[in-house]
């Protein structure tokens, strides 16, 4: 990093970290790690930044896909999440999972790389049918942590506030963050990271609101959801495939990014 800042940043993932929850296909994607270039931006002005993350990847397929495009690129900055595609898998092998994620953190790491990830929160405070998986994702955030300790990546807590798992923060599918989620993450990196400018602000809760949901509205809530999103997912994994088959990187290469005056984003 040179004493301006960070000159380049290059993002891999899996769709949380494309931006899914966070605008379209048709208007584009955001995102955190968007978000977050953004506000490196307003520091570093000639940042240039890549984001090579494609939904549904699991984490050996981030490895084998992002790491060396990344590498080529040397990074100053580089995140890293993946891993929830794996564990939402039935028996799957957690360490083999959190051993790929340790790999890229070696690797980015070893050549110079400023590297940062976070921490999954528990999907089953934010939809009961999936509660049974909840303790493989905790697991999971157990061994990307150790991981990190091991390699000097910076770790943004992101799961350890009750805010990360308030309904308000995630898209219709409750399984990608929402417009607000996307900003409270890229908020949560900003400051484990120390940029200027980054706060505490992301972990307070949301206003407490005033509506009651009855019982059968939550099952009604709850069946919807899974006819709409747990259906579909379920069909692709009998089909063997993939919500990202035949996708590309939104932002393969490095491009400058444009600083923004602040986010635009409704805050609560």
């Amino acid at each position: 990093m040179s004493s301006s800042g960070y000159l380049r940043y290059v993002a891999l993932g899996d769709s949380h970290t494309e931006g899914l929850g966070d605008g379209d296909d048709v208007r584009g994607l955001r995102g955190w790690a968007d978000r977050l270039a953004e506000q490196v931006a307003r520091h570093s002005p000639g940042l240039l930044y890549a984001n090579l993350a494609v939904r549904g990847r699991k984490a050996g397929q981030v490895r084998a896909e992002q790491l060396a495009p990344a590498l080529a690129m040397r990074p100053d900055l580089a995140t890293v999440v993946a891993g929830v595609n794996d564990a939402l898998r039935p028996g799957c092998d957690l360490d083999e999972v959190a051993g790929h994620v340790e790999a890229m953190f070696a690797a980015l790491t070893a050549q110079g790389a400023t590297v940062a990830t976070l921490m999954f929160p528990d999907v089953g405070r934010i939809t009961p049918l999936a509660r049974p998986i909840g303790h493989r994702v905790l697991a999971l955030n157990a061994r990307i942590r150790e991981a990190a300790d091991r390699h000097g990546v910076v770790v943004a807590e992101t799961a350890a506030h009750a805010a990360a798992t308030d309904p308000r923060l995630w898209s219709a599918d409750r399984l990608h963050a929402g417009p607000l989620g996307h900003t409270r993450i890229a908020a949560a990196v900003a400051q484990a990271l120390g940029l200027p400018g980054s706060d505490d602000k992301w972990t307070l809760p949301l206003p407490a609101e005033g509506t009651d949901i009855s019982v059968w509205g939550t099952v009604g809530a709850e069946l919807r959801w899974a006819g709409t999103f747990l259906g579909p997912w379920v069909g692709r994994r009998l089909r063997g495939r993939s919500s990202g088959d035949g996708r590309q990187a939104k932002r393969p290469a490095l491009l400058p990014v444009a600083a923004s005056a602040g986010d635009t984003s409704p805050s609560v």
